[in-house]
């Protein structure tokens, strides 16, 4: 069911979908573009709800921004790209400029007034990838020289 809804998007309402070889040509060609990243769409219910707010978002902001759908194997390497870190997310680019990322879903007022506030800012680097809260990267364990050094006895260094 969630796949139909962002089938839609294209079959529809005529958005173009994007990957790795082609977004560098559509953001090129687009003075303001608004990038969606579905995520696992039928796993994410939010994916389904998303697509409909980017509808409903390119008609309220009425050709200030190009929607464009990430081609679903295009979205990690994309997402590395601008360092966001859940889905579903909204790109919104300026040419070739990044302007922000929003992830997950907001309330319908927060969309505009974020989207508002994209408009107007200055072109950036994306933002430093955060880890969601709780989650950490844990630390290697010693090997090999360090080990002994250490006076850890790991049989090595016999």
């Amino acid at each position: 069911m969630s796949t139909s809804l962002i089938d839609a998007l294209v079959e529809r309402h005529g958005f173009a979908v994007v990957d790795d070889a082609t977004l560098d040509a559509f953001l090129e060609a687009n003075e303001h573009s608004l990038l969606f990243f579905a995520g696992d769409a039928d796993r994410l219910v939010e994916s389904a709800d998303a697509a409909v707010i980017l509808v409903e978002l390119a008609k309220t902001f009425r050709g200030r921004f190009t929607p464009a759908l990430v081609a679903k194997a295009a979205e990690r390497s994309l997402q590395r790209r601008f360092l966001f870190n859940a889905f579903p997310a909204f790109v919104l680019m300026r040419r070739a400029g990044y302007l922000g990322a929003i992830t997950r879903l907001l309330d319908w007022g927060d969309y505009l007034t974020e989207i508002s506030a994209l408009l107007q800012r200055e072109v950036s680097d994306p933002p430093p990838f955060r880890l969601p809260d709780g989650c950490a990267i844990p630390a290697p364990a010693p090997t090999g020289r360090l080990n002994r050094d250490l006076g850890i006895d790991t049989g090595e260094w016999q």
